[in-house]
């Protein structure tokens, strides 16, 4: 991010800032260049880059004030009363409603975000520090639930609860129904069914199945 914190500097950071993120809507990131950038936010190129060394940088830039700002939204989701299932979803809807305003941008993300490889995509090293804030509130989502979880399964569920949110946010960047209703829909389907199975997983005639997802887990993240 910028390199000074006069108040001058940040103006102009955040002016750099929201002119890429107005590009990356209207052009798409791959399209965009810093000059490009830099003539919108109505700066000279190089001043760009003494602020922010790459379009990565100021998508990361975007990534690190979005996840400080939704901290306090998600603690008011979280603090709210009622069942695991009904804080799940608030938890979730807290994040669709801050990237409202920029649902385009994530969309022009798109192409980035599903290469684990390229450091803009939520699963990359790159991103981790954020991925693990998220994961933590995964984690106190459980802790203060109504809900038992097997021992063998609370150490992966924070990381499950993450994929699922995952996979609300890809479709509702992708969905094309008036409001996003269908991922809403989704959401709140999704929330009753993984809800549903953590009632059930701890029941003795669930044992052998939740061994074989558990190694199916394992699977997926390469572990022998």
């Amino acid at each position: 991010m910028f390199k000074r914190e006069t108040p001058k500097a940040a103006a102009t950071a955040h002016r750099i800032l929201e002119a890429a993120l107005d590009r990356f809507r209207s052009h798409s990131f791959d399209s965009t260049s810093m000059r490009d950038i830099a003539k919108a936010a109505g700066v000279a190129t190089g001043a760009a880059y003494y602020y922010y060394e790459s379009k990565e940088a100021l998508v990361m830039a975007f990534y690190q004030a979005a996840s400080n700002e939704m901290q306090p939204l998600i603690q008011a989701a979280l603090n709210q009363q009622g069942s695991f299932e009904d804080r799940l979803r608030r938890l979730i809807e807290a994040k669709l409603n801050y990237f409202e305003p920029n649902r385009g941008v994530l969309r022009a993300l798109l192409r980035s975000g599903i290469d684990p490889k390229h450091p803009l995509s939520p699963f990359s090293d790159e991103t981790k520090p954020i991925r693990d804030t998220d994961l933590r509130w995964f984690e106190k989502l459980i802790e203060t639930s109504d809900l038992t979880v097997p021992a063998d399964l609370r150490p992966e569920l924070p990381g499950l609860l993450w994929m699922f949110q995952m996979g609300v946010i890809y479709l509702w960047v992708t969905d094309e129904s008036p409001g996003q209703r269908r991922t809403r829909l989704v959401l709140e389907l999704g929330a009753k069914a993984v809800t549903g199975l953590l009632r059930i997983s701890n029941l003795p005639f669930t044992g052998s199945l939740r061994r074989q997802a558990l190694d199916l887990i394992q699977a997926v993240k390469g572990v022998e």
